[in-house]
């Protein structure tokens, strides 16, 4: 059985080991950090984080079908979420005021529409999961119409003024949708199949009553798919598009597609 001497003298000796270990762990961990900062940025983070945003988006892209619906629940377990971000919701909000502006594609001419113009559409409700990107989620009762929907009764998003269908000629169809809150403080972008994905509501009610002020009152954009950062509360503008619109959350180094 080995001394009390020869115990200690061991352990010292795997103490200074793991210390080495540890410090040159860090010294390595130094290093990457310091050669990652020192990298181009490339629209907001260090380019190589950038790449690997970049083939998540690619991987969520050829992942996502019209086909795939995130999973709904019991009404029961619905709950409210918390009141995550207020950017573009300062200005008090004049519900009777409110209009939906929607620019045409390929003419930009502005139609506006009111709430009720949205509730005359073909009501869905749907129990489903918001996820935020931080990493926390809530299971939600929406209520409102698909934005397929709207785009089939009101058919602004092709040039020809035909329905839009995912199938539809490139040229025809607009490949990308952005929206903007009314005082053009949050946007968020997405891709023409996204938008038109059947779980993709503009929504005016939340677990059964009309959408509050913070939750983004009268009319947001729910799509299940996303993370909460492309929920945009209280949409004021809708326009289409031929590039990648500007995305709030993309300007700040996440990812654009924002796909789970």
């Amino acid at each position: 059985m080995p001394s009390e001497a020869e115990v200690l003298a061991e352990a010292r000796r795997r103490s200074r080991r793991a210390f080495i270990g540890l410090g040159l762990a860090g010294l390595a961990g130094l290093g990457g950090w310091g050669w990652l900062v020192s990298q181009p940025n490339d629209e907001g983070i260090a380019r190589p984080l950038r790449k690997v945003l970049d083939a998540n988006a690619r991987l969520s892209s050829a992942y996502f079908k019209s086909t795939r619906l995130a999973p709904e629940f019991a009404r029961i377990r619905a709950r409210t979420p918390r009141v995550n971000g207020k950017v573009g919701l300062a200005e008090e909000l004049d519900p009777v005021a409110w209009r939906l502006r929607v620019q045409a594609y390929g003419t930009g001419q502005t139609q506006e529409f009111t709430l009720a113009d949205i509730q005359a559409l073909p009501r869905v409700e749907m129990v489903t999961e918001l996820k935020c990107i931080e990493g926390w989620s809530t299971v939600v009762h929406w209520g409102g119409a698909r934005l397929s929907d709207f785009l089939a009764r009101y058919p602004l998003a092709t040039r020809s003024g035909r329905l839009a269908d995912p199938l539809s000629s490139t040229q025809d169809l607009a490949p990308y949708v952005g929206m903007r809150t009314p005082d053009d403080k949050y946007y968020v972008g997405l891709d023409m199949p996204s938008a038109l994905h059947p779980q993709t509501l503009l929504c005016y009610e939340m677990n059964g009553k009309p959408l509050t002020a913070t939750h983004g009152a009268p009319l947001r954009l729910v799509t299940p798919l996303k993370y909460g950062t492309k929920h945009l509360k209280r949409i004021g503008t809708i326009a289409f598009a031929d590039t990648r619109p500007k995305d709030y959350w993309a300007e700040l180094g996440y990812d654009w597609d924002s796909g789970h």
